[in-house]
């Protein structure tokens, strides 16, 4: 199968050069509140989509295991240093196209600031919604398109492209900006069902962020996300979505190994070997180095 190109962070220090240095601990802050009123208290089993370092990680406690999966195997390999090979984190290195899971797994999953390096968002939406069990949980971040700044700058003729047309608009190389309508439309159109929207980072501003303190401008912006339900025009948008039905009753999370299918044929289940797991039918051969299982390519 063949699949869009994937934005790489591999050897990047994302995480601490964007996030700790790069004067965003107001997004950070907005982020949390955001991830807090939306996420489901507790649950069983949740794949974190884009999870990079692991930064939002520790703000999941309340589910018993949870996937944290990146393309990027050095990214993942901070998470592993930053949290440690705890028992009910597992860390797994994959393409969104190709979800190396079985279907129906997990019962929540949340995609934060990685939607916009989908060159082909209804695809990557798409597995998403496979591998999630009747009434799972998703929480979706996306960069939006129809944001105020992006508006003024059109009605100024700073930039060519249209805030108010609803196909995405790639500003940078694997970086897209998407319209909410046609968010909405994909999810609708794959069967889940938007209970909750909030608009987040409101005031993205850098002269307002250096006047005012970032505590301050979290708490204003978290009074304003519920807004999203009639409108948005901030340049994050967080969503919850759900799918019909119920799950199993008693769901108990299985072993590790089993979580998985193989990515080229979708075989399940695979066969757990030294450092390794490998198909037994396409006998593609998958490392496990670090404590991380790469499913990004195949021996």
């Amino acid at each position: 199968m063949t699949t869009p190109p994937v934005c790489n962070y591999e050897g990047s220090r994302y995480q601490s050069e964007f996030w700790e240095q790069g004067g965003r601990e107001y997004e950070d802050r907005c982020e949390a509140i955001a991830l807090k009123r939306l996420l489901p208290r507790q649950g069983h089993l949740l794949l974190e989509l884009g999870a990079g370092a692991g930064r939002n990680t520790p703000r999941c406690q309340g589910y018993e295991r949870i996937v944290l999966l990146d393309y990027s195997f050095s990214q993942l390999q901070q998470a592993v240093e930053n949290l440690g090979s705890l028992n009910r984190l597992t860390y797994v290195a994959a393409d969104i196209y190709r979800l190396p899971f079985v279907d129906g797994l997990f019962d929540a999953a949340t995609m934060i600031r990685t939607l916009h390096h989908m060159a082909d968002a209804p695809l990557a939406l798409g597995q998403i919604r496979r591998v999630l069990q009747p009434g799972a949980t998703f929480i979706l971040e996306f960069a939006n398109k129809r944001n105020l700044k992006a508006i003024m700058r059109y009605l100024l003729q700073h930039q060519d492209w249209n805030p108010f047309s609803i196909e995405p608009v790639e500003f940078e190389e694997l970086n897209f900006d998407f319209h909410p309508r046609a968010v909405f439309n994909w999810l609708k159109s794959l069967g889940f069902r938007i209970d909750r929207v909030n608009t987040v980072s409101h005031f993205r501003i850098d002269l307002l962020k250096r006047k005012v303190r970032a505590d301050l401008l979290a708490a204003v912006d978290g009074l304003l996300q519920p807004t999203g339900r009639w409108f948005q025009w901030s340049p994050s948008v967080f969503l919850r979505a759900r799918l019909p039905g119920q799950a199993a009753a008693g769901f108990i999370p299985l072993d590790v190994h089993e979580f998985f299918a193989c990515p080229i044929c979708a075989h399940h289940p695979l066969e757990l070997e030294s450092k390794q797991i490998v198909c037994p039918t396409c006998r593609k051969k998958y490392p496990v180095r670090d404590g991380i299982h790469d499913f990004r390519t195949a021996a």
